[in-house]
């Protein structure tokens, strides 16, 4: 299988050099690997230069979740599948790679999510949130399992996730006007299309982040903001309140075990990402200065029209 991957960087710091050695340690070789980075001021480029990377630079204001990793296709070359990883995200073994690729042996199997263990270090809630979402089990689902699976059936991340790199242009690509969730929109519109959607749990990374109270609940904002304006997606698949309960229910049940002490903090997160949901479907009321100081991506509402 001819793969290409695709790391965007902005100032990794030390993270970036665990990265690159991961990748480079793995057994399924790409045919390249492409960094695009927005301008870091570290020894990024150096560090991706050195190892035999690919570099594309380009200004930071013109970063896009969506737009950037499209424009990564035209360099595609000869290859099949494309795999995309975060800046801070670490393959947890030399097999990461040929573990998600061998999925695409299903022809119907549009894209591949791998699995993210917490990082090393990680709290009880940053630990718990990754094991929740990723499950040891794989699994592959299509539009049949939407009924009993709701929004999880398009889950996808683009911290390392595998495309199929025709049927990702045959759903039109990443969109470039969602505020972040390039990866669900793909995901949704590939199941829609009559594709399944594979979760690779032998295929893993050691990427977490350990957010403040506040940042979680600018982080559900966008997230607000993205479902309110991509209606549709809620329209097919269902909304996120069940998933945001069974997830709150899970990590009170975590903490008890492992952090009891924990649990005021974890109530306060739940209600401030709530909120932040709530206001991002809101957003369209709010002043754009507002949205700014709210919102974690708030270089996307410098975009005209947005």
């Amino acid at each position: 299988m001819k793969f290409m991957v695709v790391v965007p960087t902005y100032n990794p710091g030390s993270i970036w050099l665990d990265c690159v050695h991961a990748i480079i340690e793995q057994t399924a070789r790409p045919s390249h690997v492409l960094v695009i980075d927005s301008g870091s001021k570290d020894n990024t480029v150096d560090i991706a230069v050195d190892a035999g990377f690919r570099v594309l630079t380009i200004d930071k204001a013109a970063f896009n979740h969506g737009g950037t990793r499209q424009s990564a296709l035209e360099e595609r070359v000869d290859c099949d599948y494309v795999v995309f990883l975060t800046q801070d995200a670490v393959l947890a073994d030399a097999h990461a790679f040929g573990n998600m690729l061998q999925y695409f042996e299903d022809e119907s199997i549009a894209a591949v999510c791998g699995r993210q263990l917490p990082r090393k270090g990680a709290g009880a809630i940053e630990s718990h949130a990754r094991l929740f979402n990723y499950p040891e089990r794989s699994f592959t689902r299509s539009m049949k399992d939407a009924e009993n699976h709701g929004l999880k059936t398009a889950f996808i991340s683009n911290s390392f996730a595998a495309y199929r790199i025709d049927a990702l242009l045959e759903v039109g690509g990443f969109p470039v006007g969602v505020i972040f969730g390039e990866d669900m929109y793909v995901a949704a519109k590939a199941l829609l299309a009559g594709y399944k959607i594979a979760y690779a749990g032998d295929a893993c990374v050691y990427h977490s982040h350990n957010y403040s109270p506040m940042q979680e609940m600018r982080r559900y904002f966008d997230m607000g903001v993205f479902h309110e304006r991509e209606p549709w997606i809620k329209k097919e698949f269902g909304g996120a309140e069940k998933e945001g309960i069974k997830f709150m229910l899970s990590e009170f049940a975590y903490l008890l075990h492992h952090a009891f002490w924990r649990i005021p903090e974890a109530f306060l997160r739940a209600i401030l990402r709530y909120v932040g949901f709530r206001l991002g479907l809101l957003e369209k009321r709010m002043p754009l200065k507002i949205k700014k100081k709210i919102s974690m991506n708030a270089a996307f509402f410098n975009n005209p029209g947005c």
